[in-house]
């Protein structure tokens, strides 16, 4: 299962069908304007109204669902302007975590940023594109602890989650797995050799993989943009 948030254990009804709906949402099981009801997924997932109410309003407060009045809700749209905006304030907060990182950088962090790139590598050789999207967030939360910066991440995967769904599509290709792998060990060889120049370089390289696949599903896709 994707998993691209990290939330508690389900204990309630809301929880358990919010954690599924973010799940179908978030690996396009449930595509951009997709209509539901609260009756229909109380019926689903066997529980009342209320719990998939509440479930509602917080998907609707992460901005993936649209809630309106007397009309069926629905899974919201890619918004350009906000996954610009996201990308560009990831982008700076990653560069300068890169840059303390490098500050403090050791063998000790380079040999446990290995060993996760050495779990991807099994990953992207058996074909688990979900659990490969689960260890990039990995990967960066790493960079995030090891650099002294963990606090940081909270808002890196702000601006993740805002284009999450794109990245599901992206790295569904064979090609953008590898690029995205080839990236990660570049960014760890630039940390080991605590080259700050040379790893801001391949951060931006990496943070703009997207673009274009931002493009291309844009133009094949207009109906999943607001």
């Amino acid at each position: 299962m994707l998993k691209l948030v990290d939330t508690p254990v389900a204990r309630t009804s809301t929880d358990v069908v919010f954690n599924t709906l973010y799940e179908e949402i978030s690996s396009l099981k449930l595509l951009p304007g997709t209509k539901m009801s609260e009756a229909e997924v109380a019926s689903r997932m066997g529980v009342s109204r209320q719990p998939v109410r509440d479930a509602f309003n917080r998907l609707g407060n992460m901005g993936l669902l649209l809630i309106r009045p007397q009309r069926a809700t629905e899974v919201r749209g890619f918004s350009l302007d906000e996954i610009q905006n996201s990308r560009f304030v990831r982008l700076a907060v990653e560069l300068e975590v890169v840059k303390d990182a490098c500050t403090v950088w050791d063998d000790d962090k380079s040999a446990a940023l290995e060993a996760h790139l050495v779990e991807q590598q099994a990953v992207v050789d058996a074909g688990q594109n979900d659990r490969f999207h689960e260890m990039d967030y990995g990967f960066h939360r790493m960079i995030c602890e090891l650099g002294g910066r963990p606090l940081a991440f909270d808002t890196i995967e702000r601006c993740k989650q805002t284009v999450d769904r794109l990245c599901v599509l992206s790295l569904g290709h064979e090609r953008g797995l590898s690029d995205v792998i080839t990236d990660h060990y570049d960014i760890a060889k630039a940390l080991k050799a605590r080259d700050e120049q040379g790893v801001r370089d391949v951060m931006r390289r990496h943070l703009r993989r997207l673009d274009d696949t931002i493009e291309q599903i844009h133009s094949a896709h207009a109906e999943y943009f607001e």
